[in-house]
């Protein structure tokens, strides 16, 4: 069995996802996407985000899903994160397939 499908890598992001450093986020994602089949990305409890880093990561979920890699976050979206998510409108075009990646909502039937 080939060991890039076996194991899910982590990626541990800053406090702070901004147009500052999203270069930088975007290169540790690109990284591992050579080399892994499922990435989860890890985001500290009281995360800063702005738009470039949702937009980012949303870019990064739509390529993976293209590429048949699994991409999830470690933690449903809150704080910081959450806000812009809702003040950008995100939240309010979701589909369950946003709200499940996002938030962690399972559809219940």
């Amino acid at each position: 069995m080939d060991t890039q499908v076996q194991y899910c890598e982590y990626i541990s992001l800053p406090e702070v996802l901004n147009i500052r450093n999203v270069s930088e986020v975007y290169a540790k994602i690109i990284d591992q996407f050579r080399d892994n089949n499922t990435i989860t990305l890890s985001l500290p409890e009281n995360t800063e985000a702005d738009l470039s880093s949702l937009q980012l990561i949303e870019a990064a979920r739509r390529q993976a899903r293209a590429k048949g890699k699994t991409f999830t976050l470690s933690a449903p979206a809150s704080g910081s994160l959450l806000k812009v998510l809702e003040r950008a409108g995100f939240t309010e075009a979701f589909d369950q397939e946003d709200k499940k990646f996002w938030l962690h909502e399972e559809v219940t039937l």
